[in-house]
């Protein structure tokens, strides 16, 4: 099964210049954890609500901080023709519960795949990988943004 008979294809982002209290609104709106943030349809970072709790709030900064100041810039994302198994087993590697969806052609951010994705979809077991990987406890967590 390939990730884009899984994924959610409607993908709130953000821009690096939005502040982050509409990024924090957009979560909430969507009940979601993580965000792309994107520079025209190119994905650039993501930001989640321990980003702008950690890199932000815990250092004084306010609601009008822009995104940049607090996302993460490296990204851990899939293709929307990679295999459900291949994703959740890259999900597991690096303990990271969403990835944003890329079309291989052009790079296009076309969705994002989670564990609840892959643990509704036909291969229901990958997101049981993936999960194990990603609560098994270690590993380096770097809130920095130096």
């Amino acid at each position: 099964m390939k990730v884009a008979e899984c994924m959610t294809r409607d993908v709130q982002t953000v821009t690096a210049d939005q502040p982050i209290q509409e990024a924090a609104q957009f979560m909430l709106r969507a009940d979601a954890g993580s965000m792309p943030v994107c520079d025209g349809e190119r994905v650039i970072g993501m930001v989640t609500d321990r980003d702008i709790t950690v890199r932000a709030v815990a250092q004084g900064r306010g609601p009008d901080t822009p995104v940049r100041e607090a996302m993460t810039e490296h990204v851990d994302y899939c293709f929307d023709d990679d295999d459900v198994e291949e994703v959740a087993m890259k999900m597991s590697d690096t303990q990271v519960r969403r990835f944003p969806v890329l079309r291989r052609e052009d790079n296009k951010l076309v969705g994002i795949v989670s564990l609840g994705d892959l643990s509704r979809s036909e291969q229901g077991k990958a997101a049981a990988v993936a999960l194990d990987g990603i609560t098994d406890p270690g590993g380096e967590h770097n809130q920095s943004t130096e």
